[in-house]
């Protein structure tokens, strides 16, 4: 049997060791978008609707630490977290936790960037009606974000992305355990590796179509919200 039929075969079988991979890094990147969008949504809104000293160069930063390397995220939340590290008491090195900490960090610039992008042209295009109406910051920043809920899809999107398909940051301060740690990429180096083609092959499978369906969920939801106003 090709490496190919027997990748389906562990797909289409419901292989316990793949899903229960599968199951592990859906949880890790899904819980660091949640986090990531909660600080990064409201900061991007921030930038977009306030003017201050140094704000231009907040921005240029901020875009810079999208292409943060995940290896250099992996290392820094390592020394944070081991032993002889501030945090070592926490004891989360080695866990999910973990890896949820350094994907959340490597995705919050992300989605900031995307989102200031997004508020400032909405602002620029209500600045007068919300001036008029006397609407607090506060309320701007809310109304703005929520009006651009559709379009902030594409930032959640690219932090998602980001998250499934990294492999450095999470090797690191998961240690990539067996059945506790060991993530959809981390698996399918490990497993090339190895020279067990069947499941490498079927992770690399699932998370394409993981991929595939999440944005395809998404641009459905857009252009329906898109028909909901015309």
């Amino acid at each position: 049997m090709s490496d190919q039929s027997s990748a389906w075969e562990l797909i289409l079988n419901g292989d316990a060791a793949l899903f229960a991979i599968v199951r592990l890094s859906l949880a890790v990147s899904l819980s660091a978008v949640a986090l990531a969008a909660l600080v990064g949504m409201p900061l991007g809104a921030l930038l977009a609707l306030s003017r201050f000293p140094g704000r231009s160069v907040l921005v240029v930063l901020l875009n810079a630490l999208m292409g943060l390397p995940p290896v250099v995220v992996g290392l820094a939340v390592y020394l944070l977290l081991s032993r002889s590290g501030p945090l070592g008491a926490m004891g989360i090195l080695f866990t999910p936790t973990a890896m949820i900490i350094a994907q959340t960090i490597l995705i919050v610039p992300i989605i900031a960037a995307l989102a200031r992008q997004t508020i400032e042209d909405l602002w620029a295009e209500y600045r007068d009606e919300l001036t008029a109406m006397d609407v607090s910051p506060v309320g701007r920043m809310m109304t703005l974000l929520w009006d651009a809920r559709f379009s902030l899809l594409t930032a959640l999107l690219a932090g998602f992305g980001r998250a499934a398909a990294e492999v450095g940051a999470v090797m690191i301060v998961g240690g990539n355990i067996d059945g506790f740690t060991r993530t959809m990429t981390t698996a399918v180096a490990l497993e090339t590796s190895k020279g067990n083609l069947p499941l490498a092959m079927g992770l690399g499978l699932v998370l394409v179509a993981i991929v595939l369906a999440i944005n395809a969920a998404a641009w459905g939801t857009r252009v329906w919200s898109e028909r909901q106003v015309g």
